[in-house]
């Protein structure tokens, strides 16, 4: 395992989770109207996720030796609902790719092969949370 890189790369990841913690509670707390009240609901739900996934990789980052970023990536706010699912979207697909970064780095030994199933799950988790946004996105 080259552990500098994955450190590196789980901090990139984790500026990314922070942002997506804090995205989907302005969304949630801010979307007016009767017609997006149920997204507003699942995007709480998504944002609690965000919260246990963020707690994983801290975790992983202390118990690989290193510091846990305290960084947030840039956050932006759209009073428009199609623009908010549209950012989020495009958001999670970076934090996905972020992810999926801590991968190549991992190595082939047993720590290896959690390291990389962890990644796996939360990729797996954020992916359906982007597959149900894009769903959610879609004009009938």
């Amino acid at each position: 395992m080259d552990a500098h890189k994955v450190l590196e790369c789980l901090n990139e990841a984790l500026e990314l989770q922070h942002r997506s913690i804090i995205q989907l509670n302005l969304a949630a707390g801010s979307l007016l109207g009767l017609e997006v009240q149920a997204v507003t609901a699942e995007l709480q739900r998504f944002a609690e996720a965000e919260l246990d996934d963020t707690r994983r990789l801290v975790e992983k980052i202390t118990a690989l030796g290193g510091d846990p970023t305290p960084e947030v990536a840039v956050v932006s706010w759209h009073a428009d609902p199609h623009e908010v699912l549209d950012s989020l979207i495009a958001n999670e697909d970076e934090a996905i790719a972020a992810l999926h970064a801590v991968i190549p780095h991992s190595g082939q030994e047993p720590r290896s092969e959690a390291l990389e199933h962890l990644m796996e799950h939360l990729i797996m988790r954020k992916q359906n949370q982007v597959d149900w946004l894009r769903r959610a996105r879609r004009e009938p």
